[in-house]
């Protein structure tokens, strides 16, 4: 069988951490029957320095024609910070309506966590972070007078909406920022959290702020509470975002699945990424089951280390799993997974990890591995 997968190696180390982590999908793929076809797409600060373009319509236009893209890292040192950042990578995301974004939080065998006395069977849980909407809409505005007039408006693929603000202030300047939570966006995000957890062990913890943003995520409780009503077997319960980083530190074990709204996801993944060990280990899903998905690791561009070869590539490895698994080769998803275990016991990793390989050998010796693990 073939798979279409689009390449974006992006800025700084991405190039290189993709090209580790296809060599070892290609690999996994000899081994479980399978076959990726991969199109790499010139898409980042080289290109937007050169021409000014950032995503294209022919871009997306091209891009749509994949249901997953294997993305390396977005940031330039010579581009102001936000641009490349917003106008591809988040693009991307809102475009092609990647409401999920999966983080898995796994304290892998071999791996120190910060965490005292805590296991790799304490540490195994994921979040479902919703993707679009909360504050990250992008709709806000800032301004030095008395009055403001002002339209905002979102348009999204499950619905329109628009503000027609007219804005009286005595305040020196004001800047606003508007959160949006609606039915339609909440409840497929909360429904996609109950499925995982049915695969898993039957638990969803929601997080949010209801005791103090009561209007928008009083109305996310709600929904939860409609859609869980569908799962009698699937235990759940709500934490605030305070407590949770709280009881993340001190009791992770408790945790199966957590289904958030996008701000407080965007904060406790982070900390997530460190119980498990680091950026180094954190990768990220940008899901929309029914089209396009993007599969990445958390962390930067790095770009004082463009082609210094030492780049850590095991979190894009691991977003390779996420993307095997997206699309439906699970056995071949798992042993990658493994094969970054065995890695890591072996001590072949690179030097952020106490190692000296380079790049391009663990991308080598991940592959030869997956043959076998």
């Amino acid at each position: 069988m073939q798979h279409r997968v689009a390449a974006i190696g992006g800025d700084g180390i991405g190039p290189e951490i993709v090209a580790a982590g296809r060599e070892v999908l290609d690999s996994a793929g000899e081994r479980y029957g399978f076959d990726i076809a991969w199109t790499d797409f010139d898409i980042g600060a080289e290109r937007y320095l050169a021409t000014g373009d950032l995503l294209t319509e022919e871009d997306i236009r091209e891009l749509s024609k994949f249901s997953a893209i294997y993305f390396g890292a977005i940031g330039d040192d010579r581009v102001k910070p936000g641009i490349l950042e917003k106008g591809i990578l988040l693009a991307i995301r809102f475009h092609f309506d990647q409401f999920i974004n999966l983080r898995p939080i796994k304290l892998l065998d071999g791996v120190a966590t910060p965490l005292a006395n805590k296991r790799p069977e304490d540490i195994d849980f994921v979040v479902v972070r919703e993707n679009t909407e909360d504050f990250y809409v992008g709709i806000g505005s800032r301004f030095a007078g008395r009055r403001e007039q002002k339209t905002l408006e979102v348009v999204r693929d499950i619905y329109n909406v628009r503000f027609g603000l007219d804005v009286e202030t005595d305040a020196e300047e004001l800047a606003y920022q508007i959160g949006v939570v609606t039915r339609e966006g909440a409840e497929r995000a909360i429904r996609y959290a109950f499925d995982t957890a049915a695969r898993r062990h039957k638990k969803v913890t929601s997080v949010d702020k209801a005791n103090v943003l009561s209007d928008v995520y009083g109305l996310w409780r709600d929904v939860f509470n409609e859609v869980a009503a569908g799962y009698p077997d699937v235990k759940t319960e709500f934490n605030f975002v305070d407590a949770v980083t709280m009881w993340f530190v001190k009791n992770p074990e408790w945790f199966d699945v957590v289904v958030t709204p996008n701000m407080f996801g965007d904060i406790i993944t982070d900390l997530g990424a460190m119980i498990q060990g680091g950026l180094g280990l954190a990768p990220g899903g940008n899901i929309n089951p029914n089209g396009t998905s993007m599969f990445e690791p958390i962390h930067g561009s790095a770009p004082k280390y463009r082609g210094c070869d030492v780049a850590n590539p095991l979190a894009t490895v691991w977003a390779g799993s996420l993307l095997l698994d997206h699309i439906g080769e699970h056995e071949a998803a798992a042993a990658v997974l493994r094969t970054i275990e065995r890695s890591i016991l072996d001590g072949f990793v690179t030097r952020d990890m106490g190692g000296a390989k380079k790049t391009s050998e663990v991308g080598r010796y991940l592959a030869s591995l997956v043959r076998t693990v």
